[in-house]
């Protein structure tokens, strides 16, 4: 394909309102200045609450653990979608990778276990291709089938290969080892110095920084990696354009000399894939194990994730984050989730006030109904009922999903069936 019909492709295929949602998106510094007034509102609500594990280093280094595989979940729908397959199987895809990590891993070490993760989770991406891409199976159904499959053969390969052995059973594997962490020397231990001081603002910006910096798995920085590469590769070279394409405009893609077809198979591949290292993370480095069960619908989670980043790899890794920092918080009792009542009551007027700005009547009042009944919880009460702080990450996530489709837009073809040969 010519360099000249590459670069037509943008506006013929993938969206003829880019430009306009170009300019609507946020930019870089943009972000930057959000996430400065959203660090200034949690010290705020410590400095008011006392509850400093709203924005200490150990809450931090949760929240980016718990987040990985999220991510890694979210990544691959991405993928996928962006191709135009939904891909629902990730749940299964994430239980082989898995179970891939704790077969491989206690006998060969936690590098051959982040590889059959990698292998098996592609493995269950490739069922999902040839009965999607292949046979038009219904994408939803197949994927259904994918995660339902994925449990029956672990359960089944557990019996077979963990029972009798060292540690293991038929829920579990033996023991992996430890895979290496690294710690950035002198951004940690300053950082660490500085958050102890309990300053306004500084500390709370040096507690986070010395929990991104220090003891962080390997994993973790090969999700960071791969978030970044995914953004480059889909945006910003020519076998993106033609992937997304496949996802916005098939059949054209297809009379441009596309393989449509090929495509299609790589991204969900690639989906897989990323999914088997979500799942090698929770049983490397989450847990040092496979046990049954371990992925705790983190697939579906991570496909909120991508939706709520509208498609795209920054958005997906700021929804894992959220949802990462919730669950961070809920692990940490209820005092923490006590506090985030009026953190949450706040962004609610702030986001009122917005409304308020664009002149969308009702939903402001909502919102500021909402949070003068959170301010009267968290004024009244002095904690949270665990069932509470249990279902918080789950709350915010379907919170945060509401808020945000107003300004979501799936690819085209997403979804849809590709049957070569014909014109639609």
């Amino acid at each position: 394909m010519s360099q000249t019909t590459d670069t037509s492709m943008p506006d013929a295929l993938l969206d003829p309102t880019l430009r306009r949602q170009s300019r609507k998106r946020l930019t870089g510094m943009r972000m930057l200045y959000l996430a400065t007034l959203l660090l200034l509102l949690f010290s705020v609500v410590r400095v008011i609450t006392g509850a400093g594990n709203l924005t200490a280093a150990g809450t931090a280094a949760a929240a980016l653990g718990l987040a990985v595989p999220i991510a890694m979940a979210g990544l691959g729908g991405l993928w996928s979608e962006r191709a135009g397959v939904v891909n629902i199987g990730l749940e299964g895809m994430l239980i082989l990778g898995t179970f891939g990590a704790g077969w491989a891993g206690y006998q060969w070490g936690p590098w051959a276990g982040l590889l059959a993760a990698i292998a098996f989770g592609a493995l269950g991406a490739l069922l999902h291709a040839i009965a999607t891409v292949t046979f038009a199976v219904d994408q939803i159904v197949s994927g259904v089938a994918i995660n339902i499959l994925a449990l029956g053969i672990t359960q089944f390969l557990a019996a077979e290969w963990f029972v009798g052995t060292q540690g293991g059973g038929q829920t579990q594997s033996p023991q992996i080892p430890d895979m290496a962490t690294i710690t950035i020397p002198g951004v940690s231990e300053a950082a660490t110095a500085i958050a102890e001081k309990g300053w306004f603002f500084v500390s709370d910006l040096a507690a986070i920084v010395a929990g991104l910096t220090t003891d962080v798995s390997v994993i973790t920085i090969l999700a960071i990696v791969l978030i970044v590469g995914t953004f480059y590769v889909l945006w910003r070279t020519s076998f993106g354009l033609r992937l997304r394409s496949c996802g916005e405009a098939p059949y054209a893609a297809a009379t441009l000399g596309v393989n449509v077809i090929r495509y299609k198979y790589i991204a969900v591949i690639t989906s897989g894939a990323l999914a088997g290292v979500g799942g090698a993370y929770l049983a490397i480095v989450a847990a040092g194990i496979y046990r049954e069960g371990q992925t705790g619908g983190r697939g579906y989670i991570g496909l909120a994730a991508m939706i709520f980043g509208n498609w795209r790899p920054g958005g997906l890794a700021a929804g894992a984050g959220l949802f990462g920092y919730t669950d961070a918080l809920q692990l940490r009792g209820g005092g923490a989730v006590h506090a985030l009542l009026l953190l949450i009551a706040l962004l609610l007027i702030a986001y009122a006030a917005w409304l308020l700005y664009r002149r969308r009547w009702v939903g402001a009042v909502v919102g500021l109904v909402i949070a003068g009944l959170m301010i009267l919880w968290w004024a009244t009460t002095d904690d949270v009922p665990p069932q509470v702080a249990f279902v918080t990450p789950y709350v915010a996530t379907l919170l945060v999903l509401a808020l945000a489709t107003q300004r979501l837009r799936m690819p085209a073809a997403d979804g849809k069936p590709y049957l070569k040969g014909e014109e639609h």
